[in-house]
């Protein structure tokens, strides 16, 4: 199973902490000390954006935990790609201070959406395909980009994942959509705060 080790700063944000780092202490040393206050609160932006703390799972049987820390906006039915009928959208508006990498909703093998999908069916190439031991499919998609600068995953098509591992850096996203199936229990609502990896949005059930 795929687990991505992690200090408590993100691997993207280390080489820009160590730049600002740098750049300070060759400002105190050669240059006005007060300077250094620049790249000192820069440093401290930084920490707060690359942060990316650990988080306990909950122990909940075919839980479906955030992928990210923020608010959630909307919980809606609707129809989502290759998902046969309804699914259940929920939308959480992404705290930009929050944990830097998302979360894995569930444990489960990454589909393929190019290769797995049904035919003739528009599915979007920047969403993750989660399917459960259960046969259940979770898909986690990204939007609202700042600056252009969209999300990465680092899992692979084939992988296993578990609930709650690193699976992308955010890379300042302003929302995640995560669908699942109308068989499925949801336990958020609009206005509900929720944390990567340990805030659960609902669960899959069997009916």
């Amino acid at each position: 199973m795929y687990r991505r080790r992690n200090p408590f700063v993100a691997h993207e944000g280390v080489a820009p902490l160590v730049l600002v780092a740098a750049l300070g202490i060759v400002i105190i040393l050669y240059a006005n000390p007060w300077l250094a206050l620049i790249p000192a609160i820069v440093f401290v932006y930084l920490f707060l954006l690359f942060r990316d703390p650990r988080r306990p799972v909950p122990a909940v049987a075919l839980g479906v935990v955030s992928p990210a820390d923020g608010e959630v906006v909307t919980v809606e039915k609707t129809e989502a790609c290759f998902l046969p009928g309804e699914t259940y959208r929920i939308r959480i508006r992404i705290n930009s201070f929050g944990t830097y990498t998302a979360r894995s909703p569930v444990e489960g093998t990454v589909m393929d959406l190019r290769a797995d999908a049904p035919e003739n069916v528009d599915c979007p190439a920047n969403a993750l395909w989660i399917k459960t031991d259960e046969g259940d499919d979770i898909v986690l998609q990204f939007h609202g980009y700042r600056f252009g600068i969209a999300p990465r995953s680092f899992v692979g098509f084939g992988q296993r994942i578990g609930q709650g591992h690193r699976c992308a850096y955010l890379r300042l996203a302003r929302y995640a959509d995560v669908f699942m199936p109308v068989t499925g229990k949801v336990a958020v609502a609009p206005g509900d705060e929720v944390l990567a990896g340990s805030g659960l949005l609902g669960s899959v059930q069997r009916q």
